[in-house]
């Protein structure tokens, strides 16, 4: 397990405004403060039990930064919102310990609670992590819902600002397992999983690992990513999807794995550099089945990704050649 210390997440070049419903949380009446103003109060349940509760989470662990290790995932029920906001004011690490997701919600997923006849496309809950390092988790144990090493996160809204994902992992191998750091679905009315001033990796030897989407993968979702950093995650399973014969599949992605149909991946302010795949997209992988998805690409560097192949107009981007993808001020080498 990786020791991690704090640091400033996104990336410093990054400069793309941030629209409103992107901005961080209010976070100056909160529901929920976990600790009592030492590390030692600062505890794994105690974090557990916030969550469940939902609204707004803060810390109090005391003056320098603060581990929480878990040893099983928070997750959020869906009647406790509408908005659950986790604020860890930049001090405060959740680990896996190398053993565990870390937070879980699924708004189709009767033990947190149905609340709509339409979990697949539901407006609540709206979850919003910030100020956060996500460290050390691992979902290779998870077999219903898999993917997702540090954050799995089906139906509502999610949305990340200013944290960090380092040595997070899920399963090695598989076609379209994916996300170590975060798995998303069923995003409210096709709206766009934020990330704003995030970090996926950011040094050699705290990347994140899956067979897919060593950052994040999705399926059917649409993410707006601004001023961000993914660097030095892998894509480590083989054969790619559908898996080649004799394969158990997977390795595309290196920083960020999307399928599905209609949806858009949206970059600005972001650089992707130094992630590595076995199969396809080096730094993206983006398949949209039904060719109406697109990619936009504004003020962003996406350079010395290593590894794989099927690269019709950019390399280091995988995506059928009629997908459009829109480049604008940015840098692909």
């Amino acid at each position: 397990m990786v020791p991690i210390q704090p640091g400033e997440p996104g990336n410093p070049d990054g400069k793309c405004p941030i629209p409103a419903d992107a901005q961080l949380e209010d976070v100056s009446s909160p529901t929920t403060v976990v600790g009592a103003g030492t590390p030692e109060s600062c505890t794994p349940d105690a974090f557990i039990s916030a969550v469940a509760a939902g609204g707004i989470i803060t810390f109090n662990c005391g003056p320098d930064p603060v581990t929480i290790t878990l040893t099983k995932p928070a997750k959020v029920f869906n009647d406790k919102g509408p908005k659950i906001v986790i604020d860890g004011g930049g001090k405060v690490i959740l680990s896996g310990g190398g053993t565990t997701r870390i937070l879980y919600m699924n708004t189709c997923d009767k033990n947190q609670v149905w609340t709509t006849s339409h979990c697949d496309n539901q407006e609540t809950p709206q979850l919003t992590v910030q100020n956060l390092t996500f460290a050390n988790a691992n979902s290779k144990g998870e077999t219903k819902y898999d993917g997702g090493g540090a954050i799995y996160a089906s139906g509502g809204r999610l949305k990340v600002i200013n944290s960090r994902f380092m040595n997070n992992v899920c399963a090695d191998s598989g076609p379209d397992v994916g996300g170590a750091g975060i798995r998303a679905f069923e995003q409210y009315n096709n709206l766009p999983v934020y990330v704003v001033n995030s970090t996926f990796g950011g040094s050699d030897g705290v990347g994140n690992v899956c067979s897919n989407g060593g950052g994040i993968s999705s399926i059917g979702v649409s993410w707006t990513i601004l001023n961000s950093l993914f660097s030095y995650n892998h894509a480590i399973g083989n054969g790619g999807n559908p898996a080649t014969s004799g394969t158990s599949g997977g390795g595309s992605g290196g920083a960020i794995y999307n399928d599905g149909n209609t949806m858009t991946l949206s970059l600005c302010g972001t650089r992707i550099e130094y992630n590595q795949v076995n199969a396809f997209g080096s730094a993206i992988f983006f398949v949209t089945d039904d060719h109406t998805g697109n990619i936009v690409i504004d003020s962003s560097v996406i350079t010395n990704n290593v590894g794989g192949s099927w690269y019709p107009k950019y390399q280091q981007i995988s995506a059928f050649d009629d997908t459009p993808i829109t480049v604008t001020n940015s840098t692909i080498q």
